[in-house]
Formats: structure tokens, C-alpha cells, sequence
């Protein structure tokens, strides 16, 4: 039986439309979508492509880590 797993994921809508997403704890993941679902399927579909490649090369998956996010001012 597969194990679940729980991952963070930063969803970053684009200017010209679509959405990027990004997994902190697995730094490999990135990808996109027209939409908010279609770009968190594709999010789905890359943690598993990564979880089973980690797997099958004896690489450890990582715990979640829950990104924070900070507000910075900067002059320029």
C-alpha cells in the first residue's frame, strides 16, 4: 500500500494569466497551469514523478516544510 504524503505548495498567479506553483520541501517541483486546478494537478503529477524517483534511487522524502511569508520595503 503507497504512503500519503502532505505537501506545501506556493501557488503564484502570473501577470499574463496562469498560475506557477512551487513545493518548498521538494525544491524539484515547479510547474505551471492555465488555471488554479489544472496547476495544482500538474503540482500532483510532479510530486509523485519526484516522491517515486526519490524512491527508486534511495533518496530520502523530505517532512513538509510550511513556507512563511515576510513583507519587505525597499527603496530603490
Amino acid at each position: 500500500m503507497a504512503a500519503n504524503y502532505m505537501f506545501s505548495l506556493i501557488l503564484e498567479p502570473q501577470e499574463g494569466g496562469g498560475f506557477t506553483v512551487l513545493v518548498p520541501a521538494l525544491p524539484e517541483v515547479i510547474t505551471e497551469g492555465e488555471t488554479e486546478t489544472e496547476a495544482l494537478a500538474n503540482a500532483e503529477e510532479a510530486i509523485r514523478a519526484i516522491l517515486a524517483y526519490r524512491r527508486d534511487h534511495g533518496l530520502p522524502i523530505p517532512s513538509d516544510a510550511r513556507p512563511e511569508v515576510r513583507h519587505v520595503t525597499v527603496a530603490a
